[in-house]
């Protein structure tokens, strides 16, 4: 096998080195099927055994009640930005809030503009997006069809570590970049979706769960596959699903039963690696200035400038040089971001922790 990076990138982002290998030695024959996952037709009963444990790995990982379908789609968060609000808006709804924390949430509400009235209850532009609102700074409608949030902006490096409190209001959350990170109270939640190629899996499948009576929200008169009801009713099988996304998804979650122990302890690692970037940056200041404000901090994307766009090609030169890889942050903020999803190993954390001491100490 060739020497592997440690791998920072946003998104699609390192996986589980075991579940590479499982997906590698089982990759030219299913046990007992004689076909490659990639090869079997989605209504086999091998492959259909798969998706429903796929479905209960997640049900048991996140409490998720019965009262909530669990879908498996397709198009990413982009498809999901339209798909909200034209399922949950219209006879139901007239309106819908959005709390704009980052450039994803922006992205959010654009496409949902499209689709019917949004309006903003918070927007954190005016300071770059480095913090997170209070639930009174929200301005909320009572009546509104739903409240949308992103929980973690991988851009801006700004995470909410609880949910807004909406009220009665169905809470949308796109949990793209965080999913799987925590436990989460999903009684809290209307609609939750994520695209898994951050902590669930590679590029290709989008998860959403999705509490029942919500469904009921969704006209006839949508185009079958973005109509949430149609998937639900159809087991997520109403086309052809992303087959080995969700085989890798099925991996994954049965990596974080039992060789991580469930989600508590997912969040406890994903604090110890955090705390390890963010003591460097508060331990250098002046060399290495955090984009988040320290309460408002992602445990998922670290964020941070050097001192000047010289240096910053430097580090980035020299940490490659060290296999520490994909680390330049987005261009609308500039500077390091380095994405320390659930997957990246405490090793990899230990070994950009070091590799910045040891810069700050020669610049």
């Amino acid at each position: 096998m060739t020497t592997r990076n440690y791998n920072f990138s946003a998104g699609p982002a390192t996986l589980p080195l075991c579940v590479l290998e499982k997906a590698q030695s089982e990759i030219l024959s299913l046990p007992g099927v004689g076909a490659s996952v990639l090869e079997i037709s989605h209504r086999s009963p091998a492959f259909i055994e798969i998706a429903q444990a796929a479905e209960a790995n997640l049900r048991e990982l996140l409490s998720i009640p019965d009262s909530y379908s669990v879908i498996f789609l397709q198009g990413g968060s982009r498809l999901q930005f339209s798909m909200v609000p034209m399922n949950l808006l219209g006879e139901h709804a007239n309106s819908a809030d959005y709390i704009l924390t980052g450039s994803w949430g922006k992205n959010a509400a654009k496409e949902a503009a499209k689709e019917g009235d949004i309006c903003v209850a918070w927007d954190g532009g005016d300071t770059n997006y480095n913090r997170l609102p209070a639930d009174s700074d929200l301005d909320l409608n009572p009546n509104a069809g739903y409240v949308h949030f992103t929980s973690n902006e991988t851009i801006q490096g700004v995470q909410f570590a609880n949910e807004p409190n909406v009220g009665a209001v169905p809470l949308v959350c796109d949990a793209s970049s965080d999913i799987l990170h925590r436990p989460l109270d999903i009684s809290k939640y209307g609609l939750i979706y994520a695209c898994a190629q951050k902590n669930a899996g590679p590029a290709g499948l989008t998860v959403v769960v999705m509490r029942k009576d919500l469904l009921d929200c969704s006209s006839d008169e949508l185009p079958g596959y973005l109509n949430y009801k149609t998937h639900a009713d159809n087991d997520s099988m109403w086309n052809t699903p992303p087959t080995f996304a969700i085989y890798m998804l099925k991996l994954i979650t049965d990596w974080l039963k039992d060789d991580i122990g469930g989600l508590q302890k997912m969040h406890d690692l994903n604090k110890q690696k955090a705390a390890l970037l963010y003591e460097v940056l508060d331990a250098n200041p002046d060399f290495y200035q955090g984009h988040a404000q320290p309460e408002f901090r992602s445990l998922m994307n670290v964020t941070f400038r050097l001192p000047d766009d010289e240096l910053t090609a430097k580090f980035l030169a020299a940490a490659k040089e060290q296999r520490l890889t994909d680390l330049k942050g987005h261009r609308s903020v500039g500077g390091i971001r380095a994405s320390i999803y659930n997957a990246m190993p405490m090793s990899g954390v230990e070994a950009l922790r070091d590799f910045m001491i040891d810069f700050v100490g020669r610049h």
